[in-house]
C-alpha cells in the first residue's frame, strides 16, 4: 500500500437502533415505576431515566474506496440529539478528511464547540461514535486490528465480570449469581439501585451463595452522600468486597476523594466521564483506584489516553459496558487489549449475548472471559438484521 494512501471520507450516516426486550435494563419494574409514552422509565433507586428497549446509535463512515467504518455511541436516551449533532455538525465537517488522522480529527472536532461549553454530554457522545468509525475504517484500510494501531495487543482474552442480577427477589438474584459462577465467571457485581431490601443484607446473602473465592462488587449508582457511602462500604468490607462503584454524585469530586480515602477497598468510577480533562483532577486527588472508561462516551482516542494516564497513576482499568449492539463493545475490547492493568472488563450479560447475534465477527464471551475480536479494524460489523430495528420517532 502506498505510504501516502488516503481513503478520503465521502459520507457519514447515522441510525437509531431500538431492540425490544422483555425485562428492562436492571431488572423488573419496581412499585411506582412505569414505562412512559416515549418508552422510558425512571428507576426510583437512583432517580435516573433508562430506555425500556436496547437503544443505541450506529455511525457509518464510508471512504472513497467504498470501504466502511462502523461506530456506535451512547444513545440510550434522546438518541435524536446525538444523531442531529453528527448529521448536522460533525459529519459534514469531516467529508474529505483522511480517516487515518482519527486522533487529529478528534481534537479538531472537540475544538469546534469547546468555547460554547460543549466539552461533555451529547456532543462528546456524538464525537465518540464518529471517532470509533474512523479507527475502524483505518484498520480495514491497513488490514490490521485497532489494537495494532494503538501500539499492539497484550491480551487476546480479558476476564469478564458479570454485571447486574436482574431478578425481582433476593433469592432469585442469589440463584442467578450461582448460575454465573457455575458457568466459570469469577466476578459478579450487584446493583444497589434495585437492592431495596438492604444493600448489606444483599451482599451477605450473595457471599453465602457464591462462596469465599468469587470477587463480589457493588454499584452504588451515585445514591449517597460521602459519609453515608463510607459507612455503607465499611459495613460491606467484612464480606470481602472487591470494589465499590459510583458512591456519590458524579460532579462531587470532593466527595469521591473523601470516600476513596475513607474506605479499605478499591473505589471504582468514571463511566460518566468522557475526557482526560475530566479524569485528570480525579487522578490527582486519588479519587479512585479503578478507572471505568465507557467507550460509548469516550471513543477510542480518549479511551486509550485515559487508560494510559491511569497506568501512569498506577491505577487499574476495568472498562464500563453499556447498552449497545456490540460495535462500541468491540472497540472497548480492542483498546483494553492494548493496555496493561486490565484485571476485568464489565460484562452486561442481558445485553451482550443477545445483541451479539446482530454482529459479524469472532467477538465472544464465555467461561469468564471475553475473546477480543481478531479481524481488521474493530473485527466486527453489524449484520443487516439489526437495521430492522431502525427507528425514526
Amino acid at each position: 500500500m502506498p505510504k501516502n494512501f488516503v481513503d478520503a471520507i465521502v459520507s457519514v450516516e447515522t441510525f437509531i437502533i431500538s431492540i425490544p426486550r422483555e425485562v428492562p435494563y436492571l431488572g423488573p419494574l419496581k412499585e411506582g415505576e412505569a414505562i412512559n409514552a416515549r418508552g422510558y422509565l425512571i428507576r426510583k433507586g437512583n432517580r435516573t431515566i433508562y430506555p425500556s428497549t436496547d437503544m443505541t446509535l450506529l455511525v457509518k463512515v464510508t471512504g472513497e474506496s467504498g470501504k466502511v467504518g462502523w461506530g456506535e455511541c451512547y444513545g440510550i436516551v434522546a438518541p435524536e440529539a446525538t444523531k442531529a449533532i453528527i448529521d448536522d455538525v460533525l459529519g459534514p465537517v469531516i467529508i474529505g478528511r483522511d480517516p487515518g488522522d482519527a486522533a487529529v480529527i478528534h481534537e479538531d472536532l472537540y475544538d469546534l464547540m469547546r468555547v460554547r461549553g460543549f466539552f461533555g454530554g451529547y456532543y462528546l457522545d456524538a464525537l465518540a461514535g464518529v471517532d470509533i468509525a474512523l479507527w475502524d475504517l483505518t484498520g480495514k484500510n491497513l488490514n490490521v486490528p485497532v489494537s495494532t494501531l494503538l501500539g499492539g495487543r497484550r491480551h487476546d482474552t480479558i476476564r469478564a465480570y458479570v454485571s447486574g442480577l436482574p431478578k425481582a427477589t433476593l433469592k432469585e438474584r442469589c440463584d442467578l449469581a450461582v448460575h454465573w459462577v457455575g458457568k466459570g465467571y469469577k466476578g459478579i457485581k450487584f446493583a444497589a439501585v434495585v437492592s431495596e431490601e438492604d444493600i448489606v443484607k444483599e451482599m451477605a446473602a450473595l457471599r453465602e451463595a457464591v462462596g469465599p473465592s468469587i470477587d463480589l462488587m457493588v454499584d452504588l449508582h451515585w445514591k449517597f452522600e460521602a459519609g453515608e457511602a463510607i459507612r455503607i462500604i465499611r459495613r460491606l468490607e467484612p464480606y470481602n468486597l472487591y470494589f465499590a462503584e459510583a458512591p456519590v454524585q458524579p460532579e462531587n469530586l470532593e466527595g469521591q476523594a473523601r470516600v476513596a480515602a475513607g474506605i479499605g477497598v478499591p473505589l471504582a468510577l468514571g463511566e460518566e466521564l468522557r475526557t482526560t480533562y475530566e479524569y485528570r483532577p480525579r487522578f490527582e486527588k486519588r479519587a479512585m483506584s479503578i478507572v471505568q472508561p465507557e467507550m460509548g462516551h469516550t471513543g477510542i482516542t480518549e479511551f486509550i489516553r485515559i487508560g494510559q494516564m491511569a497506568q501512569a497513576f498506577h491505577m487499574n482499568i476495568m472498562p464500563h459496558a453499556s447498552i449497545s449492539v456490540g460495535i462500541f463493545m468491540a472497540a472497548s475490547l480492542q483498546a483494553a487489549s492494548a493496555l496493561q492493568n486490565v484485571p476485568y472488563h464489565e460484562y452486561q450479560h442481558s445485553i451482550f449475548d443477545r445483541n451479539l447475534t446482530y454482529t459479524k465477527g469472532d467477538m465472544a464471551s464465555g467461561e469468564g472471559t471475553y475473546v477480543v475480536p481478531t479481524g481488521a479494524g474493530l473485527g466486527v460489523e453489524p449484520k443487516e438484521d439489526v437495521f430492522e430495528f431502525v427507528v425514526r420517532r
